[in-house]
Parts: structure tokens; C-alpha cells; sequence
């Protein structure tokens, strides 16, 4: 090894390795900003791993699971992301932490037959970061685990679209089979021609993505019967929305609730509030109540947890998986190691809050996080986090949109309609302008024109 070559090892040996574990929103947006900041400098070496090879932005999947989105549009593959913006990608899942020897280790990869195809590795960490995100908390309840579908990811928001598409399937060709029969049988039937069938949906958990989804449905349901599949009505479509506690969107203020209300009902959405589900069965919830409502398709959107192996990393965590930290969102138990976005249970400056587990909040802390593990290269003290709420949007698809903006000059300002959506837009267009800069945003919104004019409005396959 030459002289010049050994100096380049030494130098790349001694770079400060930041290690950062989930790409969602937050932990993408954190490796993009370091990784321009620091790795295009070569003053440290960012890795970012995640068990899966794209990233696409949660607060999407409703939409991906009603088929108003086709999320091989709207994905983003990392190992482009990490050579466009100087760090490092690895693939797979973290399965065990040695804080002692500063290494995780993570699961094997196989491939469809089961081969191994990536060996279990470790890797080392001087500054490790945990942003593994939430999944949906069903609490226990009898049955949900068997029989009910979860949005957290894709993989689960395309499985929902699927079994609702076999559904209008079924039922078209069903359909078109009675049409070719004689008119006697046709008549004599116990289902005529004209006749529809009906599909029942529930929805546990009336939040964001339990009153976006319903309305999305509805439009979906719309949108299939123009593309002739038109066996299922819209009115057909059987929605129930179920919340445990007595109005929808329960974390928000009742002027944003109320709205939503009125334009879940007029669409014809079911609202059941006041009762949560006691058990869940193949075709049915059985409601605290007493009250049974029939349902083919299940989908649980209530509550949420972090990940069980946090549990197993010999960190604080809470009842709900999450890991302690303090305002720098340094974790208690070990200062080199933080967390952010759903995963940590961060105090929000009020006697016993923390921090909503909301997509503001992981982006408002990726930020901060940025600019702290740059200062601790540079060896000043650390910012302290403190939570900004900036309002709160709710997209009930094509028919309306309700929130509030909140600002230091404005106050708290009520939005409806097509502004509101307008708003609602704009915050995936910032995630994007995090992750992709300004000009390719603007290059990406006028793509997504161009293939509204030129593909279905709904995904049919």
C-alpha cells in the first residue's frame, strides 16, 4: 500500500461513524440533511439501514390501500437516495445492540426459496440513532391480530387493495355471468340483472388515517363504478368508522371534528363512537356495547406502539415500547445513542406530556438532530428540542379538506375546502423538498401532472 493510499484508510478509519436505524420520514430525511452536511465534506461516515429497499412517506398508505396512489410512483429507492446525497446504505433489519463494543447486528437476508443470500452482519457506531417509527396498536384485543388488516406498510396497504379489487372482481363477473343467462332465469332469480351486491368495510380507530381512509374508499368506490365495474354502487360500498371515544378524531379540536363529521355522514359513512371493539371475528366486530356490525374487510387504525426489540436493547422504555430520552433526544441510559419520531417518548416541556407521535414532530426533530450530531463532531453543547405544533390537516379526499394552521403572527387560522387541500398537499411536497432539493420537487410535481392526464385516476390492478 502506498503512502497516499494508507493516509486515505487512516483518514476514513478515523471518521466520526454515525448509524442511523429506520428510513421513514424521519430517519431519510436525517441521513439526506447529514449526509450533504458532513459526508459530502468527508467529516464523517453516515450509514442509514433499513429492512426494506424504498421509502415511501407514511401518511400516504391510506391512499396506496384505497388505490388512489400507485406507490411504484411515489417510492424512493435508497441506495439512489444515499449516492446522490454522500452516505451509505445497508440493507436489513436490527436485531441486537452491544453498547459495550458500539456495534448492532443485523438479521440475515434470504431470498424467495429461503436461500441466504446476505449473512448476519455488525456493524460499528460512535453515534447511533433510532428512528424506527411506530406500528398500529391493536391493545390485545381478541381476534384483531387474525383477522384484521394493518396499514404500516406498504406491503400491507397494497394487500388491502388488492382484496378489495378481488371483491369488485367477483362481483362484476358474477354479474356479467347472470346477464349472459336466459331472460326466464334471469327473472326468476333470487338476484336480477340489475341487481348489486354489497361490500362491508370497518375501520377501528376514527384518527387521521381512519377518517382519510373512509373518505378515500368513498371516492375510490366512485371511481370504480365510472371505470365500469359498477356491480358494487358507491352506496354499495358499506363504510364503518369506529372510534372507542365519543367523537372522530379525538386528538384534534372539536371545530376540526365537527366538519369532518358532517362530511363523513353526508357521504354515507357509518360513525360508531362511544364503544370500543371487544372482539373481533372472520366476519364481524362485536362492539363493547353489544353492538355487532358485519365486515368482510377489517382494518385496524387505532393507537399506536413502537417495535417489541427496543423492549430488548437494555434502554428505558415505556408501556408502549418507546424509548426514553431527554430533550436532546439523547436515550437516558446511554448518551451516544438517541431517538426520534414515534419510537422515542420525548418530553414536550408540559408536567407529564411528550411529544405527539406525529410526522411535524419527526421532522421538526430530524432537524434538530442534524444540527446537534454536526455540533457534536465539532465538540459544542447540544440544542434542546422543543415541540411546535403547526396545526393540523385532515384530507377527506376529492370532496373536501379541514384544518388549522398555527403561527406566531396568524394564531390559529381555520381552513376548509380547496385551500385546506391545497395545505394538506404542500406538506409532501416539503418532505420532498427535504429529500430531493427545490428544482427536482418542482420536476416531480410536474410528472405527477403529466401521468394524471395519461393513466387512470385509480389504480386497477
Amino acid at each position: 500500500m502506498s503512502h497516499a493510499e494508507s493516509s486515505y484508510a487512516e483518514s476514513q478509519v478515523a471518521l466520526p461513524r454515525i448509524l442511523i436505524v429506520g428510513g421513514g420520514a424521519g430517519g431519510l430525511e436525517l441521513a439526506t440533511r447529514l449526509g450533504r452536511r458532513l459526508g459530502k465534506k468527508k467529516r464523517a461516515r453516515i450509514t442509514l439501514v433499513d429492512a426494506n429497499m424504498t421509502h415511501i412517506w407514511k401518511p400516504l398508505l391510506h391512499e396506496v390501500a384505497a388505490g388512489s396512489l400507485n406507490s411504484t410512483d411515489d417510492e424512493l429507492n435508497y441506495v439512489a437516495q444515499a449516492k446522490w446525497n454522500h452516505f451509505h446504505f445497508q440493507l436489513g433489519a436490527m436485531t441486537h445492540l452491544d453498547r459495550e463494543r458500539r456495534i448492532i447486528r443485523l438479521h440475515a437476508i434470504a431470498d424467495e426459496k429461503g436461500q441466504e443470500l446476505i449473512p448476519e452482519r455488525e456493524i460499528g457506531y460512535d453515534y447511533l440513532v433510532l428512528a424506527v417509527g411506530s406500528t398500529t396498536n391493536d391493545f390485545n384485543t381478541p381476534g384483531a391480530a387474525e383477522h384484521c388488516l394493518f396499514l404500516d406498510t406498504r406491503a400491507q396497504a397494497e394487500r388491502f387493495h388488492r382484496l378489495l379489487l378481488n371483491q369488485y372482481m367477483k362481483a362484476q363477473a358474477s354479474g356479467e355471468q347472470d346477464s349472459a343467462q336466459p331472460l326466464s332465469t334471469q327473472l326468476t332469480g333470487a338476484q336480477g340483472v340489475s341487481g348489486s351486491e354489497k361490500i362491508n368495510v370497518a375501520i377501528i380507530g376514527a384518527g387521521a388515517t381512519g377518517v382519510e381512509l373512509a373518505a378515500e374508499l368513498h371516492h375510490a368506490a366512485r371511481l370504480l363504478q365510472a371505470y365500469g365495474l359498477d356491480r358494487i354502487r358507491p352506496e354499495d360500498l358499506n363504510i364503518n368508522l369506529i372510534e372507542a371515544s365519543g367523537r372522530v378524531l379525538p386528538a384534534l379540536p372539536e371545530r376540526i371534528s365537527d366538519p369532518v363529521t358532517a362530511t363523513l355522514e353526508r357521504l354515507g359513512v357509518k360513525l360508531h363512537t362511544g364503544s370500543p371493539v371487544k372482539e373481533v371475528t372472520a366476519d364481524s366486530l362485536l362492539l363493547d356495547n353489544g353492538e355487532r356490525i358485519p365486515a368482510s374487510l377489517k382494518v385496524w387504525a387505532a393507537g399506536i406502539r413502537a417495535p417489541r426489540f427496543l423492549t430488548e436493547l437494555g434502554l428505558e422504555t415505556n408501556r408502549i415500547n418507546q424509548l426514553a430520552v431527554y430533550n436532546t433526544l439523547q436515550t437516558t441510559l446511554d448518551t451516544r445513542i438517541f431517538a426520534f419520531g414515534d419510537c422515542a417518548a420525548c418530553p414536550s416541556g408540559e408536567e407529564g406530556k411528550f411529544v405527539p407521535p406525529r410526522a411535524q414532530a419527526a421532522h421538526q426533530q430530524a432537524t434538530l438532530l442534524a444540527k446537534n450530531l454536526t455540533r457534536l463532531i465539532e465538540g459544542d453543547d447540544l440544542l434542546t428540542y422543543k415541540y411546535r405544533d403547526y396545526g393540523s390537516l385532515i384530507s377527506l379526499a376529492s370532496f373536501s379538506a379541514v384544518g388549522n394552521l398555527m403561527g406566531n403572527l396568524t394564531g390559529s387560522v381555520m381552513l376548509e375546502g380547496k385551500l385546506a387541500r391545497l395545505f394538506y398537499i404542500s406538506l409532501y411536497r416539503m418532505h420532498q423538498m427535504a429529500l430531493y432539493g427545490v428544482p427536482r420537487t418542482l420536476l416531480l410535481m410536474l410528472s405527477d401532472r403529466i401521468g394524471r392526464s395519461t393513466e387512470p385516476r385509480l389504480k386497477l390492478h
